[in-house]
Order: C-alpha cells, then sequence, then structure tokens
C-alpha cells in the first residue's frame, strides 16, 4: 500500500469518527434507517473493536477516549447496559462486549468488569441445539449461523480463560468443530452461511440441513472467529489449540480459490461473474484481516499477507470514493443478509444479490479498518 492511500484511510477514519457519537453512529446505517435511536448492537461493536485496535497499534489517545466515550455511554456504574437485556436471548449482542476487556484493562474502570459479568450471563440463558451449540437467536430455533460464531465465540473463549477457570473452554471449542462437522462443504472446502437442527425451514436442505450458499461475509465473519479464538485459547488446551489451527488454515487455502483477480471476493462467493453478484466490501475485508492476523501471529504463511493486502488494495481501488461534498465514503457494502424471518429469505442466490448495497457501513469499514491496522503492523515489522 502506498502513502497516497494511507493518507486516504487516515482521512477517512477521521472522517467517521468526527461525525459519530455513541447516540448517533454515522456508520451504523441499519440503525439511521430503522428511524429509532441507537441501542447497544454488534456493529457498533466491530467499529469500536477496529477504533481500540488503532489505539493499540498507535498509541494515540484520542482512539481510547472515542472508544471509552462510546462504550461508556451504554454502561452504568453498576454495571447494567442502558438499552440490553441477556433475556432477548440474541448472539448479536455478545459481540459489544469484547470491547469490556480492553476497555477495563486500559481504563481500570470497574463498571466495565461489572458489564462483562452481565453480558456472560447471556451466554447461559442461551437456547441450544440438541446437541449444544446456541441458537443465532430465541427467534431463529434450532439454527446455527456462521455469523453467530464470531459474535459470541472469540468473548466465550476469553471470559473463560480470565474469569471463569476456563470452565467453557471446551464447549466453545466443540461448537466450532459441530459447524465444521455440519457446514462444511467437502468440495469446495467452504462453509453454507445457516444451520437448521430440525431441517423444517425452507432454507435447510431436508439432508444436511443446511442454507443453498456460500454467502461472502459469512465466511468473513466465520474465518475472524476462528483466527481470533484461536489467538485467545490458553496454551494448556493444546489439542483444541491445534484444531481450531487446522480449521484456519484449511479454510483460508480454500477461500483463496475464489479471490478475483482484482483482489477482491463475490458476494456469492463460488459464482464470480453471474449477473447479479457483485465484488462485495465488508467479506472481503474480514478476509483481508484474517488472512494479514493469519501471517502476523505465525498460523498462515506469507502468501496470505500478499492476498491480504491485494484484496484491500482492491477495495481501495474499486470502492473509496469522494462525494459531492469532498469527503472519502466507502461503498460496495452489503448491508444485512440473514435465513428466514418476515421477508421469507431463501439463501438463494437471487436472495443475496437483492439486498441493498450502501456506503459506510460498519460492516464494511470496521474489518476495513482492522484489515488497515494489521497492514500497518506488518510494515512496522519490516
Amino acid at each position: 500500500m502506498n502513502e497516497e492511500s494511507r493518507a486516504r484511510i487516515q482521512n477517512y477514519i477521521e472522517y467517521l469518527l468526527d461525525n459519530s457519537s455513541a447516540e448517533a453512529p454515522m456508520w451504523n446505517i441499519e440503525q439511521i434507517r430503522s428511524g429509532k435511536p441507537n441501542k447497544w448492537n454488534y456493529i457498533d461493536g466491530c467499529m469500536i473493536n477496529a477504533v481500540l485496535s488503532l489505539y493499540e497499534f498507535t498509541g494515540e489517545k484520542r482512539y481510547l477516549d472515542f472508544a471509552d466515550g462510546f462504550i461508556g455511554w451504554f454502561v452504568n456504574e453498576d454495571g447494567t447496559i442502558k438499552t440490553y437485556d441477556p433475556q432477548e436471548k440474541n448472539i448479536d449482542n455478545i459481540n459489544e462486549a469484547r470491547n469490556l476487556f480492553r476497555l477495563y484493562d486500559l481504563t481500570g474502570k470497574e463498571k466495565y468488569r461489572k458489564a462483562l459479568d452481565l453480558v456472560r450471563s447471556q451466554l447461559d440463558l442461551m437456547p441450544r441445539t440438541k446437541e449444544g451449540s446456541f441458537w443465532h437467536k430465541q427467534i431463529y430455533p434450532w439454527q446455527v449461523w456462521l455469523d453467530g460464531l464470531y459474535m459470541a465465540q472469540p468473548f466465550y473463549m476469553e471470559y473463560e480463560t480470565r474469569y471463569n477457570k476456563m470452565k467453557g473452554c471446551i464447549d466453545s471449542f466443540q461448537q466450532f468443530q459441530r459447524v465444521r462437522k455440519y457446514m462444511r462443504d467437502p468440495k469446495t472446502g467452504l462453509y453454507y452461511h445457516g444451520y437448521d437442527e430440525s431441517r423444517e425451514m425452507y432454507w435447510a436442505d431436508k439432508e444436511t440441513g443446511c442454507s443453498p450458499n456460500f454467502w461472502l461475509r459469512a465466511l468473513g465473519w466465520f474465518t475472524c472467529a476462528l483466527v481470533d479464538t484461536t489467538s485467545l485459547v490458553d496454551e494448556s488446551l493444546y489439542f483444541e489449540y491445534r484444531t481450531l489451527l487446522s480449521m484456519f488454515q484449511e479454510l483460508c487455502t480454500a477461500l483463496l480459490n475464489y479471490q478475483d483477480e482484482g483482489g477482491m471476493f463475490w458476494q456469492v462467493v463460488d459464482h464470480p461473474g453471474e449477473e447479479g453478484n457483485y465484488l462485495e466490501t465488508s467479506g472481503t475485508a474480514l478476509l483481508a484481516y484474517a488472512f494479514l492476523k493469519g501471517v502476523r501471529l505465525g498460523y498462515l504463511d506469507e502468501r496470505f499477507a500478499a492476498a491480504g493486502e491485494k484484496a484491500l488494495d482492491g477495495i481501495i481501488e474499486r470502492y473509496l470514493r469522494e462525494d459531492e461534498q469532498g469527503n472519502l465514503e466507502l461503498g460496495g457494502i452489503c448491508l444485512v443478509a440473514g435465513l428466514g424471518g418476515k421477508q421469507h429469505r431463501d439463501g438463494s442466490r437471487e436472495y443475496y444479490y437483492s439486498e441493498p448495497v450502501v456506503k459506510n457501513e460498519a460492516k464494511g469499514t470496521a474489518p476495513f479498518i482492522l484489515a488497515y491496522t494489521e497492514l500497518l503492523r506488518k510494515a512496522a515489522d519490516k
């Protein structure tokens, strides 16, 4: 990445932070479109994770102050969290709490430690499949989505390791094992977006229980879940660590077969160039981050660093543009995609192509910044 690109990204980051607060984050397009006040959510959680990663690399206090102010606005002194209710049993709501570990370490504020216990209590309430995996949400019975592994498992592994004598670490590990057992396609090495243990959902294959396609962002979430969780496994759990590492290496190797020559990946990964399909930013950025972090940690060989940098360069080339006011904006971001629900989301390729494509949304901007931070670390290590 050249100096001009770095300067553009830095300007873009400052623009996002200058125009966002806990009450009105400009990157949460879902919330803005809903017309409702902001609430505790995974989208902001991803963005604050990126901001804290920037702070850890640069040491610039502005980033820590922003993250502390943002998360601190939600977290009360007694550890309760505005707008968050564990009884909602939504696995997405765990993700934002990952930031509480770092904020507690960096600020020493006891409210963050108390809030960690509150969010951990949700995992004890979560309904599970018969084999023991968390449902994605209370409203999606018997279903496991790749997204949910990213939302819950890094938090679960870290909490159990730090505060609960590792009691739940094997449980966390086994949830990854079941995803590989039921959701991985042996022909491609890719993973399907969702799995319905009951086989009753209209989108689920009656034999496998899986949804029909490989959605890029779901694969991105899962790849990041693997690298982030593996990095948190205690050294005493050698078998579990080696197994997760092997899963991560196996998936990254499979994904390289689907990288477009321009560096990006397609919204439905294995149908490049199909009418309606497009090169998508958020999933590409998630994979760029996972590849670059994997190389930094010694999990992957150097060719993945080249692939990660190529992915980031591809996003910059295609989608980082100036708007009419001269502000930078990041486009090509799928706003949301899921399975089932009121919209009758059937997991078809046509469905994934039909969801809105937006700009400056944190599902794209956050992994973009995380990948950029990994690139800065790589350059500093040379």
